[in-house]
């Protein structure tokens, strides 16, 4: 018995070995981006060199400290009316991580939760979920949030909620999809040959097999719904105004962008690393947990 205890969890260590090495430097670059958005976000007020909305006019659009005219107390410069560019970075990282945690975990719930169903009912249940999701998926998702946004108006919540409204599509479309084609394989048949109900073949077989999927999509989603969130505070109807958002930093330097780049580049930076960070950790998850990858 401590043999086989051990030949099994050698047997483990080796096959997660060879799935971290599957995910490769994807996984860990991802990891790496990710971790350290959310180390920001959550140590901001420590990190943080100045209060994000406070105000200095004599220190306006100070060039970053690295530019000849720079103040190692701005180390990213200040912006229009002397707040600090690093310290609004920063409180900005909050901002998108709120809304990539809670708006994509939301888009998934409701989103799995429809897909399973269609998947697993079929016949007319099917139909009219496949209906609903093709008819919302026909307006484009950028351009409904806006006016959901608009509609219910602006607030974290609000963006939190046409997010969620927009995109629980995205993984009902997928999880539908892969429910049917999961319930027409062997182990689903074993299962109801021994009795479990549909709901038990869902929970104890069919979900399960879905985890490595809907992981991949789950990260993938957080970074769309931080995209969507720059989006919503570029255009003013995000959060609150003296709340820091890349997306309301960038309006802000477009329109001094040749005075002061830098308060327009930095947020630009910071929202693509978080994007790709998003998008390399969903692949690597996926080569890491997919159990056809893992043959």
């Amino acid at each position: 018995m401590v043999d086989l205890a051990h030949d099994l969890s050698v047997g483990h260590s080796s096959r997660l070995v060879a799935g971290l090495k599957r995910g490769g430097a994807r996984l860990w670059i991802g990891v790496a981006l990710v971790g350290i958005l959310l180390l920001v976000s959550l140590l901001a007020p420590l990190i943080a060199p100045h209060d994000p909305i406070e105000q200095d006019l004599m220190s306006a659009q100070l060039p970053p400290a690295w530019i000849n005219g720079g103040e190692p107390a701005y180390p990213f410069g200040t912006d229009s009316l002397g707040r600090c560019v690093l310290s609004r970075l920063i409180y900005s990282a909050r901002t998108a991580v709120v809304v990539a945690l809670i708006a994509a975990s939301l888009a998934a719930v409701i989103g799995i939760a429809f897909g399973l169903i269609a998947g697993s009912f079929g016949g007319w249940v099917d139909q009219l979920t496949s209906r609903l999701i093709d008819v919302w998926m026909a307006f484009p998702p950028v351009l409904l949030s806006i006016v959901l946004a608009a509609v219910i108006g602006a607030g974290l919540t609000s963006v939190i909620a046409a997010i969620v409204v927009v995109d629980w599509t995205r993984f009902a479309r997928v999880v539908r999809a892969e429910t049917m084609t999961q319930l027409r394989r062997d182990y689903a048949a074993a299962a109801r040959v021994i009795g479990l109900s549909r709901g038990g073949i869902m929970w104890l077989e069919i979900l399960p097999n879905l985890v490595p999927l809907t992981v991949t999509l789950l990260a993938v989603e957080m970074g769309i719904a931080i995209l969507v969130e720059v989006i919503l505070s570029f255009v003013g109807i995000s959060v609150a105004g003296d709340t820091p958002t890349w997306g309301g930093m960038i309006a802000e330097g477009r329109q001094i962008v040749h005075q002061a780049p830098w308060i327009m580049a930095l947020p630009i930076g910071c929202i693509i690393l978080s994007v790709i960070g998003f998008n390399l950790l969903g692949d690597g998850l996926r080569l890491l947990l997919d159990p056809v990858q893992r043959r």
